[in-house]
């Protein structure tokens, strides 16, 4: 039998909103144990963020000895204006098969899951790569 999405995804999703500022999203990609946010707006996707994107957009002298003001204002900016907008999704009933090619495809690390235009979801590589492996019945060392 296929594996589908719904079998694999995530429901806790953990969001942020569009004009929550980066400061936000660093204290829960330090507290969390994963490395992508969805960015929503009334509820609506309107994006994701990955902790990728979030240390592109903040100085890198950041808790350095060289930290100034001015890298602590890359902290104030909006998350609108770093996320990724119009994010690639999937459907919970989409196959793993065909949810790693779109992964693939669009060199992307996480699809958001939407049923019906309502988020109810996430997959990231490390998702169809462990589901893969548990299909398959290959012992995790090898995978």
């Amino acid at each position: 039998m296929p594996i589908i999405i719904a079998d694999i995804m995530r429901t806790r999703v953990v969001t942020v909103e569009m004009d929550d500022r980066l400061t936000v999203a660093k204290e829960i990609f330090e507290q969390a144990n994963f490395h992508h946010l969805l960015v929503v707006d009334e509820y609506k996707l309107e994006g994701v963020l990955s902790e990728r994107d979030l240390l592109r957009a903040i100085s890198p002298n950041l808790g350095s000895s060289a930290e100034t003001s001015k890298d602590l204002e890359t902290l104030q900016k909006r998350v609108h204006q770093v996320m990724t907008r119009n994010p690639v999704t999937v459907a919970p009933h989409v196959s793993l098969d065909a949810a790693t090619h779109t992964l693939l495809e669009h060199n992307i690390g996480c699809l958001p899951v939407l049923d019906n235009g309502d988020l109810v979801g996430i997959v990231t590589w490390k998702d169809l790569l462990r589901a893969y492996c548990e299909h398959n019945e290959v012992n995790e060392s090898e995978c």
